[in-house]
């Protein structure tokens, strides 16, 4: 079924999207991505070919958790007390997992279950994974997600955050890792998500139809191609795919070695601030943002590019607004914010900030170099599409 998936390189456009999604993919911990959107503009068509791009994982065999035969410190009580014991466990290869999350699950469906009558007759725990077990060191996939109900979204992203999923029944508790890419779509035509579970995402984007008539007939094209033969369609990007699953391992593991200077923290912490962010998520996936989109530049330290970049993923679900502030006022805001900052310019007092127009950035705004500046993940891809271009 994998091969027969849309390939993520032959997306177009959406770069803020497929952005975040790379970001997300080279440090899960970032707290995973929530993508809204109109129908049709491709969220669920990236989200499922994200995992193409990803490195099989080895696993313990027969494992319901997936759990790291290497690994016991985050492996699941059974796991754990077989290699406490010296026992060699059979392992083996396999794709990273991508678990869809139905609007219909029960509690029990995802979370697992655990068999009271059986404990009672027996005295034994028997538990029955769930989805989050299956979504261990993989990608948890929900589309919809505004749609679900509200004490299952609040489990998903507890064990988003957590890493764990704690089950307790009459007495019984049971815990097994539950380590995931939280990976969420929307339509906000059919309602929008509460705000406290929308601040739990690490990033979120926007996904709009194109309007450009050339592009939205390569889609066209590009689309009724992989439908008539999609081994084909495949062969034709299969370099583009192997370029951006190549950066994604490597960025994985440069991901540690990766330094965040003093001066950019300040940064991000101003950012926070003066955009009126609460609490301290936006911060750190902010930061976190900033240092895997370095990565997967190749670049050895966080600069005010990968800053600006992801802070225009991180800060507009979180933002101070009015019911009258529409996407686009809160983007321009944010790059007022953001050119303001980076020019080491002072907050405006209430009278400049009630006059403030989105021109402030004109002047800054007439060079690509300068961070924020360009379209929102446009420096990703702008990125690969030279390296693709350098002689083997």
């Amino acid at each position: 079924m994998a091969a027969m998936l849309y390939p993520f390189s032959a997306i177009l456009g959406q770069d803020a999207m497929k952005t975040a999604l790379l970001i997300n993919a080279v440090d899960p911990g970032i707290g995973g991505v929530l993508i809204r959107g109109q129908k049709g503009t491709g969220k669920s068509t990236a989200a499922r070919a994200l995992a193409a791009l990803l490195p099989e994982i080895e696993v313990v065999a027969g494992c319901p958790c997936h759990c790291n035969p290497d690994d016991p410190a985050t492996s699941h009580v059974e796991c754990a007390e077989r290699m406490a014991r010296g026992e060699t466990l059979p392992r083996l290869r396999r794709p990273m997992p991508v678990v869809d999350l139905p609007l219909s699950a029960t509690e029990d469906r995802v979370v697992g279950a655990l068999h009271l009558e059986q404990a009672l007759k027996t005295g034994e725990r028997r538990f029955e994974p769930g989805l989050l077990a299956a979504a261990n060191r993989g990608i948890l996939y929900v589309d919809e997600v505004n749609l679900l109900a509200d004490h299952l979204v609040d489990l998903l992203l507890d064990a988003a955050a957590s890493g764990v999923n704690l089950v307790e029944r009459e007495g019984l508790r049971y815990q097994h890792p539950a380590r995931f890419m939280l990976v969420g779509t929307m339509n906000p035509e059919e309602g929008e998500l509460r705000p406290q579970f929308l601040d739990r995402f690490g990033l979120c984007v926007g996904a709009q139809g194109l309007e450009d008539a050339a592009a939205r007939r390569e889609i066209v094209v590009r689309r009724l191609a992989f439908e008539a033969d999609a081994a084909a369609f495949h062969r034709r990007w299969e370099s583009e795919e192997r370029l951006l699953a190549t950066q994604v391992v490597q960025a994985r593991t440069r991901l540690s070695s990766v330094i965040v200077p003093e001066a950019m923290l300040d940064l991000v912490v101003r950012l926070a601030i003066e955009v009126g962010a609460q609490g301290h998520r936006a911060d750190l996936a902010i930061i976190k943002g900033a240092r895997a989109l370095a990565a997967l530049l190749e670049k050895p330290a966080v600069t005010e590019t990968e800053v600006a970049e992801a802070a225009r993923l991180a800060l507009p679900h979180r933002m101070a607004r009015s019911p009258l502030d529409s996407d686009t006022n809160l983007d321009e805001r944010l790059a007022g914010v953001i050119g303001r900052l980076i020019a080491g310019e002072e907050p405006p007092g209430p009278a400049e900030l009630a006059a403030e127009t989105p021109e402030v950035l004109d002047e800054m705004t007439d060079s690509m170099e300068v961070p924020g500046s360009m379209a929102a993940g446009s420096i990703l891809f702008a990125f690969l599409k030279k390296k693709a271009r350098k002689p083997t």
